[in-house]
């Protein structure tokens, strides 16, 4: 079985270059897969080259930065809530941080990209328990139903919180109108280095908890009786999912779906076993991202769709099934 998976995360890597290789081939100018894998190996400095250098490689690094942060962020969720439909852009998370840039747009001036960053990370933590507040009551936990319909609130709140903001602010909504639906274009080596200690950092805390999460899924009391701290788990996740929802908010705008379907198809690939399906998540989200992104290229051609809308049209009839479901059971 261990070999069957290890298997499984060898294709998975494989169709993780594969899709990037078409991402950095396929745009609005035309070049030839020939070329374009003679320019990648040996730049020259000519029209071609730039595009692929300058753009279509940082944008397709970040799509796989991206993704893997959305893909482990709502893996990390779902076990963290017992939550089959925990997701940062569900649960409100994701716009939180958005709202994070919206106020620090408007109201500080922040231009920079570690500014963004730092301000998606607050409004993403307040976010976040503004949440588990609103969906638990009293001493009882937060159930599936309660964290969704709390995720629900709070969105239409932020939406119109960010609306009236950007009304007020005509010089925040110019340079927030270009990033408030999730896009990859556009962005950067400097976007890219920016975002990649924080995301690297919530991908490194959350492979190290993943056998204590092994360890909650069989109960509170169980794990604590197979010496897991609870509180430091869920502390310590809730930390990782800030780290990555906040970067890559920051970085690509709000893009939902992503860590809702990915770890439900990692689950049924892999089991239980969180090990298995944080690693499957980190790759199998970066293709559904990146894929996503190549296929608004060519639906769009001359232009293009936002990867944003692409991966809503993908997600959401995931999201409907799971929502049609009799019983939202715990994981």
């Amino acid at each position: 079985m261990q070999a069957l998976r290890g298997f499984g995360l060898l294709l998975a890597l494989g169709a993780l270059v594969l899709v990037g290789l078409l991402s950095i081939w396929l745009g609005t100018a035309g070049i030839p897969f020939t070329a374009t894998w003679r320019l990648l190996w040996q730049p020259d400095g000519s029209e071609a080259s730039v595009i692929i250098h300058d753009y279509r490689i940082p944008r397709t690094a970040l799509g796989i930065l991206v993704g893997a942060a959305l893909g482990v962020s709502g893996a990390l969720m779902q076990a963290l809530t017992r939550n089959p439909l925990a997701d940062p852009g569900l649960l409100g998370v994701s716009l939180g941080a958005a709202s994070g840039i919206v106020l620090a747009l408007a109201f500080l001036g922040v231009g920079s990209v570690l500014g963004h960053v730092w301000c998606a990370l607050l409004g993403a933590a307040l976010a976040s328990v503004v949440v588990f507040l609103l969906g638990s009551s009293g001493r009882t936990l937060a159930t599936p139903d309660r964290l969704v319909v709390a995720g629900a609130a709070l969105t239409a709140v932020l939406y119109a919180v960010n609306s009236a903001v950007l009304l007020l602010k005509p010089r925040a909504f110019n340079e927030f109108r270009f990033w408030t639906v999730g896009a990859l274009a556009g962005r950067y080596f400097e976007v890219l280095w920016t975002v990649l200690p924080f995301i690297a950092a919530g991908l490194l805390l959350a492979l190290l908890l993943a056998p204590s999460l092994n360890a909650l899924a069989l109960g509170e009391q169980v794990g604590r009786a197979l010496g897991v701290h609870v509180g430091r788990t869920r502390v310590l996740g809730a930390l990782a999912v800030m780290l990555l929802c906040g970067a890559a908010t920051a970085a690509a705008g709000p893009i939902g779906f992503v860590g809702l379907a990915v770890p439900h198809v990692a689950r049924f690939l892999t089991g239980p076993d969180q090990r298995w399906i944080l690693a499957y998540s980190a790759l199998l989200a970066p293709v559904l991202l990146v894929g996503a992104d190549v296929l608004g290229r060519v639906l769009g051609s001359p232009g293009e769709i936002q990867v944003g809308i692409i991966t809503a049209f993908l997600g959401a009839p995931l999201f409907i099934a799971l929502c049609r479901r009799r019983k939202l059971v715990m994981l």
